[in-house]
């Protein structure tokens, strides 16, 4: 197996690929578990490419007739696409694992005693550690949730924590998703395809499962729930079928097997919420919503609101209905407020944060300001509230027009961005066009928090498909693979 950019040591599928000057998620030496990544390399470099495209097809095929797709708004041509499917999966090994698993529970951990605090005594801004106007001036902080208890202390219950591993193999934070994060359904679908249509590639490796995610989140949705004396019934509130997750809202529903509901199916009274069913009025005690905050109450929120149900927020404060994720989480996974998670992990857990961010300049800092400006043909600047991609710029990669353009831009309204270094996000093996190719990836794991705090092995893996390209987004052209986390 390659241990260089030279040539590996494969005379089939993989003879002719190097990582270049990147860490590669299969074929950069480890302190352990490189026997599975040697034999792993070994079983891909003696498969035949043609009979591995036209079962890939086939795999396609079966995703595009599942309905597991996704929705992109700006392409007037073909909105609805399936996600690229790459058939090489990336391994994370079990020491590797068992440091990121730390490092996501520590920092969801974090997530929630901030967002606690900041919806209580606000210590952590009184002793200015965070800049009250950064997080109590957020569009994000809702003022009605202060003084609410959230039962176990949680309000990000599901929370996606985006990694990316540099140049010299080390796992970073790139952003928090506290929100309502998306792409799980990828996770337990990407996996299935694998069994299904490729058994002979993960027989023997010991990959654990991720069958159980939807167990987990039920889980931890009952868990949350009032008390009733009763088993809690759990829905899931969807926008409906226009929505660009839709299909992971059924997908979820289903793997919970609770309802799936839309604000239609809702209804507030005296205080308690109730489903509309064909057999009459069915209480429910716990939403886990995937809808923003602004849609989810018209009496409270944008009351313009088709989306959500009015009154709901009079019995979430009440505590006959528990919401997942709670409203006002957004806070957490502002791009600013990322800036300071270390300080936050220290703040409230007395530790290190486990898995270090990577180096970020706010520009709402007069310093950071005139860092970003004074080098900003070498740095990416994104946008505090955007997802997805949208909104940043690739200085290394950008024309002087953009430049100027984007200069622009962070000097009429500094506050509304924070800039990076551009790391060499490390590669993984993808059979592209041309053969098996160095294509950049991200990870995005999945923490469930209800009583506690539990991960689900592996997570996303996003990749590049575009050849260069360090945009793994889904709208930008991005695929996924299945992540394997070894035993």
């Amino acid at each position: 197996m390659e241990q260089s950019q030279g040539t590996p040591q494969g005379g089939g599928l993989m003879a002719r690929y190097r990582r270049g000057e990147f860490f590669c998620e299969l074929t950069s030496p480890r302190a352990a578990g490189q026997e599975a990544l040697q034999a792993l390399f070994s079983r891909l470099d003696g498969l035949d490419e043609e009979t591995l495209r036209r079962r890939i097809a086939a795999a396609e095929e079966e995703l595009y007739d599942l309905g597991i797709t996704f929705t992109v708004y700006s392409d007037k041509d073909a909105i609805d696409r399936i996600l690229p499917f790459d058939v090489l999966p990336r391994v994370i090994t079990a020491p590797e694992w068992s440091v990121l698993e730390a490092g996501i529970i520590q920092r969801v951990t974090a997530i929630n005693l901030f967002l606690d605090d900041l919806y209580h005594d606000q210590r952590i801004v009184a002793d200015k550690v965070v800049p009250a106007d950064l997080v109590l001036g957020n569009a994000n902080y809702h003022a009605f949730m202060k003084g609410l208890k959230v039962p176990c202390g949680a309000y990000s219950h599901v929370c996606g924590i985006d990694l990316i591993r540099d140049q010299e193999g080390l796992f970073r934070v790139l952003e928090d998703n506290a929100r309502t994060p998306s792409g799980v359904s990828y996770v337990v679908e990407n996996r299935n395809l694998m069994l299904q249509c490729f058994p002979d590639l993960m027989e023997g490796f010991g990959v654990r499962s991720v069958d159980n995610y939807g167990l987990m989140l039920r889980q931890a949705l009952e868990e949350i729930a009032p008390d009733t004396g009763s088993e809690p019934k759990v829905v899931l509130l969807s926008p409906g079928i226009f929505n660009s997750a839709y299909f992971e809202h059924v997908f979820l529903a289903r793997e919970m097997g609770v309802p799936l509901v839309e604000g239609r199916d809702l209804v507030v009274e005296d205080g308690r919420v109730f489903m509309l069913t064909t057999a009459g009025r069915s209480p429910v005690d716990c939403i886990y919503r995937r809808i923003d905050d602004a849609f989810l109450d018209p009496k409270v929120f944008r009351p313009d609101s088709m989306l959500g149900v009015p009154g709901l927020m009079e019995a979430y404060r009440k505590g006959t209905v528990s919401i997942a994720n709670a409203p006002g989480t957004g806070v957490a996974d502002d791009k600013a407020v990322y800036a300071y998670m270390p300080r936050i992990v220290k703040y409230y857990l007395g530790e290190d944060a486990i898995l270090p961010n990577v180096e970020t300049f706010i520009c709402r800092e007069a310093e950071g300001l005139k860092y970003t400006l004074d080098n900003l043909d070498q740095l990416v600047v994104k946008p505090v509230g955007e997802s997805g991609g949208y909104g940043m710029i690739l200085g290394p990669k950008a024309t002087r027009a953009e430049l100027d353009e984007f200069r622009a831009k962070l000097k009429a309204d500094p506050a509304n961005y924070i800039s990076q270094p551009m790391i060499g996000l490390s590669v993984c093996p993808t059979l592209t066009a041309k053969g098996v190719e160095p294509r950049h990836v991200d990870l995005r794991p999945f923490a469930v928090t209800g009583a506690k705090t539990r991960v689900l092995a592996g997570g996303l893996t996003r990749v590049a498909m575009k050849e260069g390209s360090l945009v793994v987004n889904s709208s930008q052209g991005g695929g996924s693979k299945d992540t394997w986390v070894l035993e």
